[in-house]
């Protein structure tokens, strides 16, 4: 579609918006963005008021890098000269804005939307692999990159903004892209990133503790989870995938059958349309026999460990959702290694495993821990921490999980941020106690990880949890580089010698 030659209109937007229009209603709006530097002629400005700052005061400068006008939820200056959209809640209003100067770029995709509390990267990944095996261009967003075909760019967030969302969109399908794949997380969904979008398949993976700093209780924080579901986007997914052995998700699965809409359920304990039987896991993959609506196959696949069967299952399903053939989705899924720092090994010749995983909640620690016991013989050495500023709640769980399927855990920082790392430790030091097992204090992550591996013998395995792709370590408000894999081949390097 030729966006510049079917700009919307200021007086469209206010229609669409329910905005209180001040300027000429016959301004071509040519894009939208929250980010002032990014805004250029016949743009509009969201001045989103953050508890940080307020973005109005870049307001000048943008008009005079020759923005057509603004979006507030604050009235029009008396001397503003230009177009002024007064509306109720920017957030919303940002979506809705970019999807109609976009042109709903989701309506010429197959969009895939995925949330839950653990799983959603790798199954991104997997996803993103089918169309690729088929010979497609595909878009994803995620927390560790975003992808524009063979493009790639770190990403800022796991759910960009609506207005960076919507363009990237466009982007895809102006390249050729007939498949996007989207991480949707619940405080995005809350500040409206999500709406406006078109979901060909939405998936659901599992609800554990997680954000409660920000939701303050499971109740609210599902209520966030459903909005990809329920309607309150804008629509609701053409066809939906749901882990049915996770409890939220069966009920989730059973409201939308009373809604009469199309739901594939996957599970590996309950009766399920895509399930798994006979799973067979080791340091090298993981085999069993795939079940389909389309069919019965072996199946194997480099991922390691029980919640991988899950993410790939909801792959699968997700596959045959969008109309790609069995052999296709198998082909792409036996060949995907799925995302960076989720059960990544650290590769050497020194006789133990090292494994970098980006657990940072109790129970995706627990899942990772159940993995490595399943294909150990030895000893398991954890070293993880617990991030500042962010939702205590879970540090004395987190420590209680640690110590519970650990032979040796090392306490350490994650990213302290601004609080006293000590403190932080402690916080998690009461839940490790609990276990009774030995463990150490290592505030010093570089320091831990070295311990752990020194302490590490022939069939042992060293599991760093908490950072997995993260090559940053944030301390106050400096953001150092730090990369877990890096310091353990150094450690693995200089230990050898």
């Amino acid at each position: 579609m030729d966006l510049v030659r079917n700009p919307v209109t200021a007086k469209q937007l206010a229609k669409k918006t329910n905005a209180v229009l001040t300027g000429p209603e016959s301004t071509p709006i040519r894009d939208v963005s929250h980010d002032s530097r990014r805004v250029g002629p016949g743009g509009l400005f969201a001045a989103v008021s953050g508890a940080l700052f307020d973005a109005h005061k870049f307001i000048p400068q943008v008009m005079e890098s020759g923005a057509a006008g603004v979006i507030s939820e604050k009235p029009a200056p008396d001397s503003f000269n230009g177009v002024w959209l007064q509306v109720d809640n920017i957030r919303r209003a940002m979506a809705q804005v970019a999807a109609e100067v976009q042109h709903h770029p989701s309506r010429e995709l197959n969009l895939v939307g995925i949330t839950g509390t653990n799983g959603k990267t790798t199954t991104a990944y997997l996803i993103a692999s089918i169309p690729e095996a088929a010979g497609e261009l595909v878009a994803m967003t995620g927390t560790v990159e975003y992808r524009l075909g063979k493009e790639r760019f770190k990403a800022d967030r796991t759910t960009p903004e609506a207005t960076d969302m919507q363009r990237l969109l466009r982007q895809a399908v102006q390249i050729g892209c007939r498949t996007a794949v989207m991480e949707c997380s619940s405080q995005a969904m809350d500040f409206h990133r999500c709406d406006e979008l078109e979901y060909a398949v939405a998936v659901f993976s599992n609800l554990t503790r997680d954000h409660l700093d920000y939701h303050k209780t499971m109740e609210n924080y599902w209520f966030a989870k459903q909005r990809l579901f329920d309607g309150r986007l804008g629509s609701r997914p053409k066809k939906s995938v749901i882990n049915i052995d996770d409890p939220y998700g069966k009920e989730l699965a059973e409201s939308l059958d009373k809604d009469g809409l199309e739901v594939i359920r996957y599970a590996v304990k309950a009766d399920a349309q895509v399930t798994a039987k006979k799973p067979e896991f080791s340091l090298e993959g993981m085999r069993f026999q795939l079940k389909t609506p389309a069919g019965e196959m072996p199946f194997h696949s480099p991922l390691v460990g029980q919640p991988h069967i899950y993410n790939t299952l909801a792959a699968v399903a997700s596959g045959l959702a969008l109309g790609y053939e069995l052999d296709v989705i198998s082909r792409a899924l036996e060949k995907c290694s799925g995302a960076p720092g989720r059960f990544e090994r650290v590769e050497h010749d020194r006789g133990f495993a090292v494994v970098v995983d980006y657990a940072h909640s109790d129970d995706a620690l627990l899942n990772v821990l159940r993995t490595a016991q399943e294909v150990v013989e030895g000893k398991i050495i954890t070293v993880f921490g617990c991030g500042g500023d962010r939702d205590r709640s879970k540090r004395a769980p987190m420590g209680e999980a640690a110590g519970s399927l650990s032979d040796v855990v090392i306490l350490t920082s994650d990213n302290p941020r601004t609080e006293d790392p000590e403190q932080i430790l402690c916080d998690a030091e009461e839940g490790i106690r609990k276990t009774g097992k030995p463990y150490r204090k290592i505030a010093d992550r570089r320091e831990a990880i070295y311990e752990a591996i020194k302490q590490a013998q022939k069939g042992d395995l060293v599991l760093i949890a908490g950072k997995g792709h993260e090559d940053y370590q944030i301390l106050g408000r400096e953001v150092f580089h730090f990369d877990d894999r890096e310091v353990a081949r150094e450690a693995l390097t200089s230990q050898a010698t």
